[in-house]
Formats: structure tokens, C-alpha cells, sequence
């Protein structure tokens, strides 16, 4: 746990220091910084993430891919309820926890999601957006190693992300550690056919990605859908 708050620290310090890195755009002051860390990260997606991710697909049945994400993102629900309530959204919050009793009671474990049969759809929260919705302003945009898109005040808010997701108390640490692999894999899996018309339609990626992942959050804390889950999500590389 100690290393998911070093993570949070150093994203911070990183992006600190970069501020030499400057540009002339004001909605992307550490721009020369981000577009170094996009690089980066799109040539791990590239040559590591999407290879698996790809080779996944192709192995796995459909079914199974859509029992992973339905566990993961049912574990993931309970902690988008307390964003909410902690938002003051309280109906929004009860809902999402209900959306977790259901799941986990006669879903298996939330390998079904019998919740959204029965009109108790998805909407996933997060600390970054409680603390926009407590004020605190966004901040530059930011692009972390491995995290992709974020901001500053999303940065801060990632460590607590990180200690409100249920599965990171998994024992023993082999289980947990082979659970978070296959959750990202299968993330990205999802993401295929939504990255591939990014990089057919875009003619800047990276400006692309940045402005869709802004107006995002933007929609997300001034009130409105957090969208619906996974093929919808901002693409992050």
C-alpha cells in the first residue's frame, strides 16, 4: 500500500518539475512533458499491452470476458458509491450500492450483472471528481506514465483511488497480483475497436485524447453522466 502512495507523490513531483517544459497553450501548460509521457506510453500500449490485450480476445470467449469485467466492475461500484454519497448525490449513491447488493447476492459474486436488468445502470465515480466537487480546481493537465490522462487535482486524488478499491486488500498478494493483471488486460481488451478508429480518425492523437479526457471530467463534475462504462471511457494509451 505504501507504493500506491509513492506513485501518487512522485506523479506530483514529476509533474512539478516539469514546469520548464512549458508551451504557449494555456489549457496545456505542461505540454512538452505530456506529449513525452503519451510517447512513452503508447509505445508500451503498442509493443506490450495491446499484443496481449489482442491475443486475450482472441482466446478468451465472449463470455468470460464479460463475467471479468462485471466482477471487477462490480468490486469497483462500491467505491463509486461512496464517492457519491461523499458528493452528496445520495440517491445516486444508494443506487450504486444497491447495484452492489443485487450483483454480489444473485449475480455469483458480480460475474452477473443482474442489477442493470433491472434498471440500476452502471455510473462510475471517483475521488478526483469528489474533490471537483468540493471545489478544488482541476489543475494542469497532466499525462503519467502508465496512468495515461489526468490532472493535477486527479493525481492527488489517484492514492485514495487506490486504497478505496476493494481489491487491492486481496490475499494472498499472488491472487491480487494475478487479478489486477487480468483486469487490465481485459480493460484494454475492451478498448480495441475504440482505439483502433482513434488512431484512423485522429490526425493529432495526443491533442485528441487530451480534450476528450478535459471535457470528460468537466461533464462528469459539473453534474452530468459519468458515461456509461468501458467502451465509452476516455481512451488513455
Amino acid at each position: 500500500m505504501k507504493n500506491t502512495a509513492r506513485i501518487g507523490a512522485l506523479a506530483l513531483a514529476a509533474a512539478a518539475l516539469t514546469g520548464c517544459a512549458t508551451t504557449n497553450n494555456p489549457n496545456d501548460p505542461l505540454e512538452g512533458f505530456n506529449r513525452t509521457m503519451f510517447s512513452f506510453n503508447d509505445t508500451v500500449d503498442t509493443y506490450a499491452l495491446k499484443p496481449v490485450a489482442q491475443a486475450y480476445d482472441t482466446v478468451v470467449p465472449d463470455p468470460v470476458q464479460t463475467g471479468v469485467g462485471n466482477f471487477f466492475g462490480n468490486i469497483g461500484d462500491l467505491w463509486s458509491s461512496i464517492n457519491q454519497l461523499l458528493q452528496g448525490r445520495v440517491e445516486q449513491g444508494v443506487s450504486t450500492f444497491m447495484r452492489v447488493a443485487i450483483n454480489t447476492t444473485f449475480g455469483l459474486g458480480g460475474v452477473l450483472d443482474v442489477a442493470t436488468e433491472a434498471r440500476l445502470p452502471r455510473e462510475k465515480s471517483d475521488f478526483g471528481q469528489t474533490l471537483g466537487k468540493w471545489g478544488v480546481g482541476s489543475g494542469p493537465y497532466v499525462v503519467l506514465p502508465f496512468f495515461g490522462p489526468s490532472t493535477v487535482r486527479d493525481t492527488a486524488g489517484l492514492p485514495v483511488d487506490m486504497y478505496g478499491d476493494l481489491w487491492t486488500y486481496k490475499r494472498p498478494t499472488r491472487w491480487r497480483n494475478v487479478g489486477a493483471v487480468i483486469r487490465i488486460v481485459d480493460r484494454r481488451a475492451q478498448l480495441l475497436d475504440a482505439s483502433t478508429l482513434l488512431e484512423d480518425a485522429a490526425l493529432d492523437k495526443y491533442d485528441f485524447v487530451r480534450d476528450a479526457y478535459l471535457q470528460r471530467r468537466q461533464s462528469q463534475i459539473s453534474g452530468g453522466s459519468s458515461g456509461k462504462e468501458r467502451k465509452e471511457d476516455a481512451i488513455k494509451p
